[in-house]
């Protein structure tokens, strides 16, 4: 892996470059699926069906074979290993427990004069959720979505996969079972967010959007924002991390291509304070490489999207992650704890050498559809919040509206809103 130090003349324009990392194309494809999002709007399942023969290479004739039947997700879910089946049980409930403790609640609250005020918690109607399918199928993703939105009390859930050549993962059906799922289409990319965008004759529109996928379904989330709610704008995969001398070159090395296998576009990010564990790690990646079933997509990633930057303190170490806002953000070194008050900006945290990020995209709870390329700046990762609305309550008793309605009488004449001043006053002046 690349090393530099933060002392090097150029260093700042390098890490100019690795702040740019998550810039996706959109505009170069904005047209594109522009047009796509249009054909779904304006013809439903005829560009449905097109756009299926298109880019997944297979055309359905039927609306219904879209539609994966319910038999299908049972049969798979009693095929897979009895082990794997547990494995998925397990995540499930760990899942589920942790998004439980976020769901925020209903309340009122009666002041001194017996006006109320509070705050109604009611989930959307219907998700879309978006599984990816494409260079590899996630079946984690598919828990990560529907059980926030389970959590959440959504009534309907849809979900859209893409199934090239008219294949889908099994794995990924065994878990629509498991998580209760009866409504799953054969349709991926800006065509599935479309889909569920605007509705089509077999697809229903849905309230709000989630899910991971690559720039052609960022891209249509962006133009479909206001028609729906989305998630984030997700970009590809990145991990960071903080280790000073006390950190084992081998578990950093395997942690950061955790990250470079999913794609050629992942980052891999170390920020260290010892150069000499920066050039072991920088071995040690190399030795695991030619482990990897997908070499030759983290070989590329580590290569072109790679680093390991050597500061001479932890804090300037810190400083510049902050910067970085990583996806994932591992701090190993003797004393994590202390480290963490210092941490403004990352979608998760994982604190320790015995947690490493791959145990947070599986099995130990929080979500892992988290933002990239610098978005922890301003988003947080996919939880019940996104799965919900909240409504104000507002119950003015005689007293209350008596002790503020003047105030807010003067406002509004203020702004020379005469209808708002008059619509409190005539209640005042009926209150003496």
């Amino acid at each position: 892996m690349r090393i530099i130090h933060n002392t090097q003349i150029n260093f700042q324009s390098e890490f100019e470059t690795l702040l740019q990392r998550g810039k996706m194309d959109i505009e170069g494809v904005n047209g594109i699926v522009a047009e796509i999002l249009k054909a779904i709007r304006t013809q439903g399942n005829t560009a449905l069906k097109s756009q299926i023969a298109q880019f997944d290479r297979w055309t359905p004739i039927h609306d219904e074979e879209i539609v994966v039947s319910t038999e299908s997700m049972e049969e798979a879910y009693h095929t897979i290993s009895p082990s794997l089946r547990e494995a998925l049980h397990l995540a499930y409930r760990r899942i589920e427990a942790y998004h439980q403790k976020l769901m925020p609640k209903t309340w009122m609250e009666k002041d001194s004069t017996g006006s109320i005020l509070g705050q109604k918690v009611t989930a959307v109607d219907r998700a879309g959720l978006y599984i990816p399918g494409g260079k590899a199928a996630y079946p984690s993703s598919l828990l990560m979505n529907v059980i926030p939105a389970k959590v959440a009390g959504v009534k309907e859930i849809i979900i859209c996969t893409p199934t090239p050549n008219n294949e889908i993962n099994q794995l990924l059906l065994a878990a629509c079972h498991l998580c209760g799922v009866t409504k799953v289409f054969k349709v991926g990319g800006a065509t599935a967010i479309g889909a569920m965008a605007y509705g089509t004759q077999t697809i229903p529109k849905v309230d709000v959007i989630t899910g991971p996928g690559n720039i052609f379904v960022a891209t249509a989330k962006k133009l479909v924002y206001g028609e729906v709610n989305i998630d984030m704008i997700a970009g590809p995969s990145e991990i960071g991390i903080l280790a000073d001398e006390s950190a084992r070159a081998d578990y950093l090395a395997i942690d950061l291509l955790s990250q470079a296998e999913h794609d050629e576009m992942a980052s891999s990010i170390l920020i260290t304070t010892d150069s000499d564990l920066a050039t072991r790690v920088s071995d040690e990646v190399e030795r695991f490489l030619s482990l990897l079933s997908r070499e030759t997509i983290a070989r590329k990633s580590i290569e072109e999207r790679g680093v390991i930057i050597v500061t001479k303190t932890m804090n300037e170490a810190i400083e510049l992650m902050n910067e970085i806002a990583p996806e994932h953000l591992e701090i190993v070194t003797k004393e994590p704890m202390t480290l963490l008050e210092n941490i403004r900006h990352a979608g998760a945290i994982f604190i320790g050498e015995n947690t490493p990020e791959p145990i947070g995209d599986y099995i130990a709870g929080p979500n892992h559809t988290l933002p990239t390329g610098g978005t922890a700046k301003f988003y947080s990762p996919l939880s019940v919040e996104h799965f919900i609305k909240k409504s104000s309550i507002i119950s003015m008793s005689k007293e209350g509206i008596n002790a503020i309605g003047e105030a807010c009488a003067l406002i509004a004449d203020a702004e020379g809103l005469t209808a708002h001043k008059e619509s409190v006053r005539i209640r005042l002046q009926n209150n003496l």
